[in-house]
C-alpha cells in the first residue's frame, strides 16, 4: 500500500529537467537535439579521420618513394621543374654486369637505364659532381653491354632504351639569332662553334643507341614500335644543334636507322624535304644542311636505275633551289656532291641540272660566282654532247657575262673549261 501511494508521489528531479525541456521547446527536442549534435559530432571526427588518412596517403608514397628504387624503377624525390634537372634520392650506383649472374642482367640492364634517365645541370659545374660521375660511369657500362652478345633485347629492354635516349637528347635547342649578323658564308664559316655543355653525357647517350641501332641483337620488328615516325622526327628537329659533334653523332645515327628501318624510308627523306623547303623559302636558317645533304648523298648512290619519277621531281624541287640561299658556302660541297650523282646516274638529266644553275647563278656575288663555276665544271664532265646541244647557248651567254667578273678567279676558272 505505501508502496503505492509513493509511487504516485512526483519526483523533483524528473520534473525539473521537465520544466527545462518545455522551456526550450520540450523533452523530446532537447534529446533530439543532443542526439543530432552527437551524430553530427561523431561524422564530423569520422570525416576528418577519413581526410586525415586521404591526405597522409600521398605522403606514404611519396616517403616510399623517397627510398629510391622500387620494382626496379627509379623514383623521383624533387620538383623537376628546372629542365628536368630534379636530382633523384638516393643517386648511387648499381652493382656491375660482372657482379650479377646472367638472368639478373636484363633486369640489371634496365634498371641501369632508368637510372640514366636522371639529367642534370651542367651550367653549374660544382653542382651534383658525384651523381654525374655514377651516370656516366653507368652509360659506359652500358655501352659496353650494348656493345657484347647478351641475346635479343627484350621489348621491355628495348622501350626502356628509347625512353633513357629520349630523357636525355630530346630537349629545346637554342640556336644564337642571326637576325642582326650580315649572312655571310665567309662569317658563318670563321664563327666559334656553340659547345653543349652536357656532352661528357649526350656523347655516351649517343655512342649508346648508335651501338643499340646497329646491333644484331636488335629486333627491328619490335623496335620500330619505338622508334616510330614521332621519334625521327624529334631527331630531325636536333639537327638545327650548334654543336657539330652533335650533328656528327645525329647523322651516323639516322643513316643506320634509315638503313635498318626500310619502313621508316620514304618518311625520312619526305621529312628532310620539308626541312629543305622551310630553309630555301622562309629562313634560310639552319645548322644541319651539310649533314643531311651527306646522308642524302649516300642515299642517292644507292638509287636503282632507272631513277623513280619522285628522285627527279626531288632533283629539281629539292636540291637544285638549294642554291639559291647567300650561305651556300656552308654546304655547296655535300650539294654537287649529290648534284653529280644524279647525273652519272642519268645523263639526261644533265639539261636539267645546267639549266637550274643558270636559274640561281649569282649577280654580284663573286665569291659563290666561283662555287658555280666549280660544280658547273663537274656537271659538265659526265654530260653527253646531246643533252650539251639542249643548254649551249644559254650556257655560253653566261659564260660571256662572266668573262667580265672583277673577281679574279672567274676567268681563271673559265680558261681551265
Amino acid at each position: 500500500m505505501w508502496k503505492q501511494i509513493l509511487s504516485k508521489l512526483p519526483n523533483k528531479k524528473s520534473s525539473k529537467h521537465e520544466h527545462r525541456g518545455r522551456e526550450h521547446g520540450g523533452h523530446s527536442s532537447s534529446s533530439s537535439h543532443t542526439s543530432g549534435a552527437s551524430t553530427s559530432k561523431s561524422t564530423d571526427n569520422n570525416g576528418a579521420a577519413k581526410s586525415h588518412a586521404k591526405n597522409a596517403s600521398p605522403a606514404g608514397k611519396s616517403a616510399a618513394s623517397d627510398s629510391g628504387f622500387k620494382d626496379g624503377n627509379l623514383k623521383t624525390s624533387g620538383n623537376n621543374n628546372n629542365n628536368n634537372n630534379g636530382v633523384f634520392t638516393p643517386y648511387e650506383a648499381l652493382p656491375s654486369f660482372k657482379d650479377v649472374p646472367n638472368t639478373e642482367k636484363q633486369n640489371l640492364f634496365i634498371k641501369k637505364l632508368n637510372l640514366c634517365r636522371v639529367v642534370f645541370d651542367f651550367t653549374d659545374p660544382t653542382k651534383n659532381i658525384k651523381e654525374k660521375d655514377i651516370k656516366r660511369q653507368t652509360l659506359l657500362e652500358l655501352v659496353d653491354y650494348v656493345n657484347s652478345p647478351n641475346g635479343k633485347f627484350s621489348e621491355v629492354g628495348i622501350q626502356e632504351v628509347v625512353r633513357m635516349v629520349s630523357a636525355n637528347i630530346f630537349r629545346t635547342l637554342n640556336p644564337q639569332p642571326r637576325e642582326n649578323k650580315v649572312i655571310d658564308a665567309l662569317d658563318l664559316e670563321e664563327e666559334e662553334p656553340s659547345m653543349d655543355l652536357a656532352w661528357p653525357h649526350l656523347q655516351l647517350v649517343y655512342e649508346l643507341f648508335l651501338r643499340f641501332v646497329a646491333s644484331p641483337e636488335t629486333d627491328t620488328k619490335l623496335a620500330k614500335r619505338y622508334i616510330d615516325q614521332s621519334f625521327v622526327l624529334r631527331l630531325l628537329d636536333l639537327f638545327d644543334s650548334e654543336d657539330p659533334r652533335e650533328r656528327d653523332c645525329l647523322k651516323t645515327i639516322l643513316h643506320r636507322i634509315y638503313g635498318k628501318f626500310m619502313v621508316h624510308r620514304p618518311f625520312i627523306r619526305k621529312s628532310i624535304n620539308n626541312i629543305f623547303y622551310r630553309f630555301v623559302f622562309e629562313t634560310e636558317k639552319h645548322n644541319g644542311i651539310a649533314e643531311f645533304l651527306e646522308i642524302l648523298g649516300s642515299i642517292i648512290n644507292g638509287f636503282a636505275l632507272p631513277l623513280k619519277d619522285e628522285h627527279k621531281v626531288f632533283l629539281v624541287r629539292v636540291l637544285i633551289p638549294l642554291h639559291k640561299p647567300k650561305c651556300l658556302q656552308m654546304y655547296h660541297q655535300q650539294l654537287s656532291y649529290c648534284i653529280t650523282q644524279f647525273v652519272e646516274k642519268d645523263c639526261k638529266l644533265a639539261d636539267t641540272v645546267i639549266r637550274g644553275l643558270l636559274k640561281y647563278w649569282p649577280v654580284t656575288n663573286s665569291s659563290k660566282e666561283v662555287m658555280f663555276l666549280n660544280e658547273l665544271e663537274e656537271v659538265l664532265e659526265a654530260t653527253q654532247p646531246p643533252e650539251f646541244q639542249r643548254c649551249m647557248v644559254p650556257l655560253f651567254r653566261q659564260i660571256a657575262r662572266c668573262l667580265n667578273s672583277l673577281h679574279f678567279q672567274v676567268p681563271v676558272i673559265l680558261h681551265s673549261f
